[in-house]
């Protein structure tokens, strides 16, 4: 199948909801207009994301959160990537970051269904699916990379001076796990799908959420193109080999391949199809750029994610001069699978290839290794960049704004050999 025109369709909708011709499901648009200023200036900052990252616990979150696999950051944690040295290519569960708006639900799998509801079906009306109903569809398997949008947003503020809102992420907001479920292109024609269908809403069945200011966003939401959910978007309820756990989207969850983490909606209850634009505050006043090199009013919707490398060793770590060490890292990209990895082991005074251990995968990472002696005692800065097949290289710098998303640059990774 052809894919959908992305960018095209992004500035599109962005014109449509600025001139009111776009439907903001379930939020009035003086409010949504009073945010999106608000998100222009970076004062929207949602409840709880600026909770210390000394915490050592998340009352939002199920599993157990040991400090050698997690940073704890208010209803979120973040997987330590020296701790995904002993791995193989798929993150295990139990080290897979969280990303949540609110706080995980615990949903009996018995009980849950999903409604597939809209004036974008043939007939009106809605649908309902069981988790058994899913699993009598043809089954898929994919491996697929899940980052939030901020992965890397500290780095705007500690290596380029530039003040972001959000939570403050390294780079261990992401994790490739291999997920089974349907083709959401399955379950709509299932359910109906129609010929004036353009935009197919998903919502999750976490508690509403609530920004700093008070107004109730009501359930995470976010549209998808119809183009995009009739091409690689599936209903996961599998991770891994398991049903999928609390913390992941138990029992059913969206997965967007390649797009940033907030359209993979969790612990998904409905799905609307609509015959007319939809907007809902994850792709108006967040999830766009705002900042002095972007429009006034705001980018378009985020949707693919950027490049990214990131070493498998702790920040900071010490390392004994004059032996050799064997260094491994990550690298992915949202537009194409990872070709090519340079390292500088100095600074970036000198750059060399890394060995590449994975074939490019567009949804996936490439795991690498470099070998390196430190000559002396000393301060080091290792650097990895890498290229996709799309052509893109990670920059030296990223543009900045206001939110801190997409951060691409090449991160400078500190290391103290002894």
């Amino acid at each position: 199948m052809r894919r959908t025109d992305e960018s095209a369709y992004d500035r599109r909708r962005l014109r449509q909801w600025l001139a009111g011709e776009a439907r903001a499901d379930g939020v009035s648009r003086r409010d949504m207009l009073r945010l999106l200023a608000a998100a222009g200036g970076a004062l929207a900052v949602p409840v709880g994301l600026d909770t210390p990252a000394s915490a050592a616990v998340s009352a939002g979150i199920v599993k157990p959160l040991p400090d050698e696999w997690f940073t704890v950051r208010g209803t979120n944690a973040e997987t330590r990537f020296d701790a995904l040295g002993d791995t193989g290519y798929h993150t295990p569960v139990d080290r897979f970051f969280v990303r949540n708006h609110t706080s995980t639900p615990v949903i009996d799998a018995t009980d849950w269904t999903l409604t597939v509801h809209g004036d974008g079906l043939v007939h009106g009306g809605s649908v309902e699916f069981t988790l058994d109903d899913l699993k009598k569809l043809p089954a898929v398997s994919r491996s697929v990379f899940v980052e939030c949008a901020g992965n890397g947003r500290s780095f705007f503020s500690t290596q380029q001076g530039q003040t972001v809102t959000g939570t403050a992420w390294t780079l261990g907001a992401i994790g490739t796990a291999r997920w089974r479920g349907v083709r959401l292109a399955d379950v709509l024609k299932r359910a109906g799908l129609g010929r004036a269908a353009v935009d197919v809403l998903p919502r999750g069945l976490d508690p509403d959420y609530v920004t700093a200011d008070g107004t109730n966003l009501g359930r995470v939401r976010r549209p998808l193109p119809l183009s995009k959910a009739l091409d690689d978007v599936l209903l996961a309820y599998e991770m891994n080999g398991e049903p999928l756990p609390y913390d992941h989207g138990h029992p059913v969850r969206v997965l967007v391949p390649s797009w940033i983490g907030i359209a993979s909606i969790k612990w998904v209850g409905d799905i609307e199809v609509s015959a007319q634009p939809l907007y809902s505050p994850w792709n108006t006043d967040f999830y766009r750029l705002f900042g002095a090199s972007y429009p006034s009013g705001g980018s378009a919707p985020l949707t693919r994610q950027t490049v990214k490398s990131a070493w498998e060793l702790a920040w900071g770590a010490s390392l004994d001069a004059g032996h050799a060490h064997r260094l491994t890292g990550r690298s992915w990209s949202g537009a194409g699978g990872i070709v090519r990895v340079d390292v500088s082991t100095d600074g970036g005074q000198r750059w060399r290839r890394a060995r590449l251990h994975d074939a490019a995968h567009r949804d996936g990472w490439v795991r690498w290794s470099t070998d390196w002696r430190p000559p002396a005692p000393g301060a080091y800065s290792l650097l990895a960049r890498a290229t996709d097949s799309a052509g893109r290289t990670q920059p030296d710098t990223t543009v900045p704004n206001t939110q801190g998303y997409l951060f691409d640059a090449v991160v400078r990774h500190p290391v103290q050999a002894v």
